[in-house]
């Protein structure tokens, strides 16, 4: 999987991004992600039902950390609204 995300989606698997991968019958999650000290590999899959799946463009698509949440739970993270995170204007 760490040479896909190299290979294929051109991005480091040791940067400390989550990849997470779906198989066909969306009944299944597999992710890698690097903790400092090793590529942590997770699986899960859902009973009863498949993941909700974000439109894929270029191959890579970005969700927030409560969209992920959503979506690794097996809830529509479409529904999920996330708040705007403004830059303060002076400290």
């Amino acid at each position: 999987m760490a040479a896909h995300v190299m290979n294929s989606l051109e991005r480091d698997p040791f940067s400390g991004e989550v990849f997470i991968f779906r198989s066909k019958r969306a009944d299944r999650l597999k992710m890698i992600v690097w903790d400092g000290t090793g590529l942590v590999l997770i699986h899960k899959r859902i009973e009863g039902r498949g993941f909700v799946w974000p439109s894929v463009r270029h191959g890579v698509v970005q969700v927030s950390s409560t969209q992920f949440e959503a979506l690794f739970e097996g809830l529509d993270w479409r529904r999920i609204a996330t708040a705007r995170q403004h830059r303060p204007v002076a400290i």
